[in-house]
């Protein structure tokens, strides 16, 4: 299972981010087919946004056969396989650096002291 975690500073609706780290989720193997997914209402209570924000990203991959639903049982995995292009994988890992090192740079770490700290990361 996959942590959900929404940024409000992304510029990006919440659903979208929900729907994109599912997608991310199946891409790196870190979600499985079959595998269950939290209820919307868990979701949305663990994320604290309203219902139709979960239901909405769950109801566009259920659209897409990324996601099954089953009544009465819960939301699954699909069998369908995804895959992340190169391109989108670069996007997504070009976005995270800027945010991340808007914030750093606006606290004032130097470049030297950015890189320190990502390597001492790495190697855990």
């Amino acid at each position: 299972m996959i942590k959900f975690v929404l940024d409000p500073k992304a510029g990006i609706p919440y659903y979208r981010q929900i729907i994109d780290q599912i997608k991310f989720g199946i891409a790196s193997g870190n979600l499985k087919a079959g595998e269950q997914l939290p209820t919307v209402r868990a979701l949305a209570v663990e994320l604290a946004v309203n219902l139709n924000t979960v239901t909405k990203a769950y109801n566009e991959l259920e659209i897409q056969k990324i996601l099954e639903t089953q009544q009465g049982t819960g939301t699954f995995i699909g069998k369908t396989t995804i895959s992340i292009t190169a391109r989108e994988k670069e996007k997504k890992l070009k976005s995270i650096c800027n945010e991340f090192l808007t914030i750093a740079f606006s606290y004032g770490f130097s470049t030297e002291e950015i890189i320190n700290e990502i390597q001492k990361h790495a190697k855990k």
